[in-house]
């Protein structure tokens, strides 16, 4: 079962997805902890009218290609999507610096220098492929230096950040 987190205009959603291969076309999704039925159109052409099922209501949709954002009756909304399942590999470093794992965007810093961590706390979040990634701390610490700042482009093994 994949796990995924949608933010719909801010509001978050867990999305749990069980098996896609379901006969019916209706795929049961558990959304935070409410199990529910949805069938989906093809989302293979996009920025083309799209339709979706939730339980027995009906919505037409026109879905942005890189999901930022979703339009229905209701208007335009804000989408992101962030596998939950994803792991990020990190290039082992002896010296507790973190390097970027993936070439991204910077989109939030979560410490600050001369704050002390502990291992596997996040640091940062750094977006790539429209996913958004929490990048940790190897190993516990301070926060000597930070290399990142919030919209920042980082290339794949960029130093991000260095803990003493």
């Amino acid at each position: 079962m994949r796990k995924i987190q949608v933010t719909i205009d801010g509001a978050e959603f867990t999305v749990e997805v069980g098996n896609l291969s379901a006969k019916d076309g209706f795929v049961t999704m558990t959304v935070n902890g409410v199990p529910t039925r949805v069938a989906v159109s093809s989302l293979a052409a996009p920025e083309s009218i799209q339709w979706a099922v939730v339980d027995t209501r009906p919505y037409e949709l026109l879905i942005d290609h890189d999901l930022r954002w979703a339009q229905s009756a209701h208007g335009r909304h804000t989408l992101n999507v962030r596998d939950l399942d994803a792991g990020v590999a990190r290039p082992a470093s002896t010296d507790a610096r973190i390097k970027a794992p993936i070439p991204g965007v910077v989109v939030r810093l979560l410490v600050e220098v001369g704050q002390e961590v502990v291992a596997d706390q996040p640091v940062l979040v750094l977006e790539a492929m429209k996913m958004e990634n929490e990048i940790r701390a190897a190993r516990s610490g301070r926060v000597a230096s930070l290399h990142a700042r919030p919209g920042q482009s980082v290339k794949l093994h960029e130093l991000l950040a260095e803990i003493v």
